[in-house]
């Protein structure tokens, strides 16, 4: 049975591990090094991590994993094939060579449509009708290898980030099952990317959590649901920074940013319809439903959000 060294970080990783485990020999877990995580900023391990320590697999947590010392240490426990999933550093040529058999990557999206690292809350903000797994082999570049195998499926109206991570993650660990076998017995041959149809989906920073009232309530709500819960979307009210948390697109029309009642429903104005808000938070305060808000803040109907 092939010796694998698996590479992966967070939750996602976490169901691609347990089935590797579950099927396969898995001699090592690469994940990255502890870290300062949450409110408290208490040094984490990662859910990588945790999973192979509670399986007494050994782990490595090479800051770099580029580094000569990193690499001499990858090449030291031999492995057959590397399993990357959501490791979160890009592996060097040196590192890819390691293995004889290569180093396959289980990516959440039908590439060769959204490469990158956040490529869940890029089909959401799009509008894509469907999205799923790849398999591919690795490469240097950012998620260019050649496709092993796929899995699409459907992105219902309300999906939100969180909803279809958790999909995702399990769809890519019995896809990755089902693949390896070929894979390393030689009977599945991978097919180029066709780089023309390539579109990018970058990582993404709190401040892109901003909305732009003049976007349209579409883009605002489609932007609401692929950031739940990260990064989160936001706006400011008299100075403070008020969290939206879920909404609708509604009819009519208002100025961009302006909070206006709409047959009987709280709205907000945008570049094209309006936007109704479910649930809102102001900075320092819990989360609470838009019309309760209201009550508290009679002085919100009419006013400009920034």
């Amino acid at each position: 049975m092939a010796k694998i060294v698996f590479m992966g970080t967070p939750d996602f990783a976490v169901p691609v591990l347990r089935q590797l485990i579950a099927h396969h020999t898995v001699i090592g877990v690469v994940t990255q090094p502890d870290r300062p995580a949450g409110r408290s900023r208490q040094v984490q391990m990662s859910p990588v991590k945790l999973t192979a320590l509670d399986a007494g697999i050994p782990v490595f947590q090479p800051e770099k994993i580029r580094r000569p010392d990193a690499v001499a240490e990858l090449r030291e426990w031999s492995p057959d094939v590397y399993v990357v999933a959501a490791f979160g550093q890009l592996l060097p040529q040196t590192v890819l060579d390691i293995p004889p058999h290569g180093s396959i990557n289980v990516h959440a999206s039908l590439l060769p449509r959204w490469r990158g690292a956040a490529p869940i809350q890029a089909v959401i903000r799009a509008g894509d009708a469907e999205t799923g797994i790849t398999i591919m082999k690795m490469d240097a570049g950012l998620d260019t290898g050649a496709i092993l195998s796929q899995r699409a499926i459907p992105i219902s109206p309300d999906e939100t980030g969180q909803s279809l991570h958790d999909k995702l993650s399990e769809v890519g660990a019995a896809l990755l099952i089902d693949t390896l076998p070929g894979y390393l017995s030689g009977a599945l041959q991978p097919i180029p990317q066709d780089d023309a149809l390539a579109t990018l989906a970058p990582r993404i920073d709190k401040e892109e959590g901003r909305i732009n009232w003049h976007d349209s309530a579409a883009q605002i709500e489609r932007m609401v649901r692929a950031f739940t819960p990260w990064p989160g979307t936001f706006t400011t009210w008299d100075g403070k920074g008020l969290k939206i948390h879920g909404g609708a697109v509604g009819e009519g029309s208002a100025e961009p940013g302006r909070v206006v009642e709409r047959a009987g429903k709280i709205a907000v104005g945008t570049g094209e319809g309006v936007f109704l808000p479910a649930r809102v938070q102001l900075e320092g305060r819990g989360v609470v439903g838009i019309d309760e808000f209201v009550r508290g803040y009679p002085g919100f109907v009419g006013a400009a959000l920034g």
